[in-house]
């Protein structure tokens, strides 16, 4: 991903935390603070986009509300552009809480973009030290932002400048004051499909080579049926066309065997696995909107031995 790309895809996915944090009942992701991260232009760019971009996602719902670009707003963003990240990070977020309970002290989010993690938990900012690592465009955009908006930076927050995707530098990290001696969670969310799966393996390889036992990494990865499943309106067929269209292909997709056994080498064992029938029974019950769990798409915690 190029250094632009990376901070136009962080202001995309903030958008889609900020808009279900304001207009989407029950909440799965409440991200209160990313409205405040994004301006009104960038906001009202981002829903023109979106709106004009209907015809793409779903011709049909363009006819039925071409008078209610409000309602395709609504249909874009809760049925394309939010259900996976949504419910990632609430999950992400729920095992990392978790953890802590268990002992970690560290918390490392690979494409951290503008996750808000440490601003609305400042309670944790003596016992978790949390390094963001991103391209060198979005941390300075964040840190912007962040100033703009008139945050300051919790003293447990580090920002380390990684293109973790081509290589994985520990002795950034570690500059940062990362301590390998000390049990660790990982996120890698939004990552694996844009990687090879000899790139997945070496990255989460590099990732845990000297961290401690116990340390975990929480991370989505898309299943077999990636290429030829069309999903619910198309949304898994515009997500892989999207992703063409965009320079960055999706390249890689797994069984549940490949994804263990992947992980069995490199000394980590899968402690939880959510298909997207158990994503949707933890997060997206009962609800009367167009938010469902994305088909294909897998969410896996697992545990170095």
């Amino acid at each position: 991903m190029k250094q632009d790309e990376s901070s136009l895809t962080s202001l995309v996915s903030a958008f889609g935390r900020a808009y279900h944090s304001k207009y989407d009942t029950p909440k799965i992701f409440d991200d209160f603070i990313a409205n405040k991260l994004i301006t009104e232009e960038e906001y009202s760019a981002i829903s023109k986009n979106m709106i004009e971009g209907i015809h793409f996602f779903n011709e049909e719902i363009g006819q039925k509300y071409k008078e209610n670009p409000e309602k395709i707003l609504k249909w874009v963003t809760q049925a394309q552009l939010s259900p996976i990240s949504l419910a990632r990070s609430a999950y992400t977020e729920q095992v990392l809480l978790n953890e802590l309970k268990l002992g970690v002290g560290q918390y490392v989010i690979l494409g951290a973009g503008l996750d808000t993690f440490a601003f609305r938990f400042p309670e944790f900012e003596k016992n978790l030290e949390i390094f963001e690592v991103d391209h060198p465009a979005t941390q300075q955009l964040k840190k912007k932002k962040l100033d703009d908006a008139g945050f300051d930076i919790p003293s447990n927050l580090h920002f380390v400048t990684m293109d973790f995707t081509k290589k994985f530098a520990e002795k950034k990290l570690v500059a940062a004051g990362f301590n390998p001696n000390k049990k660790t969670f990982i996120s890698l969310l939004g990552v694996s499909y844009y990687l090879t799966k000899e790139e997945n393996e070496s990255l989460i390889n590099n990732i845990f080579a000297n961290i401690p036992s116990g340390s975990s990494i929480v991370f989505d990865y898309a299943d077999e049926t990636l290429f030829e499943t069309k999903g619910k309106s198309n949304r898994v067929e515009n997500m892989v066309k999207l992703a063409y269209a965009s320079g960055e292909p999706m390249k890689s997709n797994f069984t549940y065997t490949e994804i263990e056994s992947l992980l069995e080498k490199i000394g980590l064992l899968i402690y939880e696995h959510l298909s997207p029938k158990n994503i949707n029974d933890q997060f997206f019950q009962n609800r009367t909107d167009y938010l469902t769990s994305f088909e294909t798409i897998h969410f896996i915690h697992a545990v170095k031995r």
